[in-house]
């Protein structure tokens, strides 16, 4: 498939991930995944980093704290580990059973599919899609409590060597009444945080806020990655490829094509392999220079 994007190799990495693909002191083996607002590909991303650390033996779990816009879980549905329905109930899979779900696909799901791994939790869902503050207050059912979200996440980190914690929307999305963020939760953990972006018009203020916003919490940056990268791109997309390097303040550290999502899972690990940076266990490029004087990129 062509993604309209030729990569190079040599690439350097953002500060927030080492080049061995391992994190940073103090995370736990943590990271989270947020995005700079909904439907910029943070899913697909967390499944291909899920794909690299399994294909490079790494033990790796995918934890969505919230998952909204999807009904309950029924028995014996998918084979997760541990999971909170929309009722409440947190259990294994054989526990309660509910309704079927929803007309959409649960996040972990998507996960699964594309990169193998089976090792996926999902701690709170609700039907509506919404924020999973407004998701809960609409739908009469309780918050998830974000430090019960933390004590969850690092005892899966006590026997794995990567937790990838998927978040709802972008960085500041609130998860309760009080406010609570996916950026206190990677504050909790002392994770870094990686951004997942657009690639068109918009995006360079988007994702300048969202750096803001983590160097105000003092919550390290593991780069940025676009997400879906257009068959056809336009001027404003190739010069966007130089310009978040500037706003997010290093290299991007991964591009993935758009449709990455719907490749079956042997062509989503190369994709992957090309789109991701060392960092995140791939061999992809981080764009410097990004378009011949024509503007074609290079």
């Amino acid at each position: 498939m062509s993604s309209g994007l030729a990569v190079s190799s040599g690439l350097a990495v953002s500060s927030g991930l080492a080049a061995n693909n391992t994190l940073p002191a103090g995370s736990g083996g943590i990271l989270v995944i947020t995005g700079t607002g909904t439907g910029v590909g943070k899913t697909v991303v967390t499944a291909a980093i899920a794909a690299l650390a399994a294909a490079n033996g790494k033990r790796v779990a995918v934890l969505k704290p919230a998952q909204t816009g999807i009904g309950p879980i029924r028995r014996g549905w998918e084979s997760r580990q541990s999971v909170r329905d929309a009722n409440g109930w947190l259990g294994s899979p054989d526990g309660p059973a509910g309704d079927a779900p929803g007309p959409d696909v649960p996040d972990i799901d998507t996960v699964m599919r594309l990169s193998g791994v089976a090792d996926t939790h999902e701690l709170a869902r609700y039907p509506d899609p919404l924020s999973p503050e407004a998701a809960a207050r609409v739908s009469g059912l309780p918050p998830l409590n974000l430090e019960d979200a933390a004590r969850y996440a690092r005892k899966l980190a006590a026997d794995r060597d990567m937790v990838l914690i998927e978040g709802a929307g972008g960085l500041l999305v609130r998860y309760d009444g009080a406010g609570a963020t996916i950026a206190d939760l990677a504050g909790m953990l002392g994770a870094p945080v990686l951004t997942v972006v657009a690639a068109g018009l918009g995006t360079l203020n988007h994702t300048a806020l969202t750096m803001e916003a983590l160097t105000a919490r003092d919550i390290v940056s593991a780069g940025v990655v676009i997400g879906s990268w257009p068959r056809d791109p336009g001027l404003a997309e190739r010069l966007n490829l130089a310009d978040l390097e500037t706003v997010s303040g290093g290299p991007l550290v991964g591009i993935l094509p758009d449709g990455a999502g719907r490749l079956p899972r042997g062509e989503f690990l190369d994709a992957a392999k090309a789109g991701m940076a060392p960092g995140l266990g791939g061999c992809g490029p981080v764009i410097r220079s990004s378009l011949n004087d024509d503007g074609a990129l290079r």
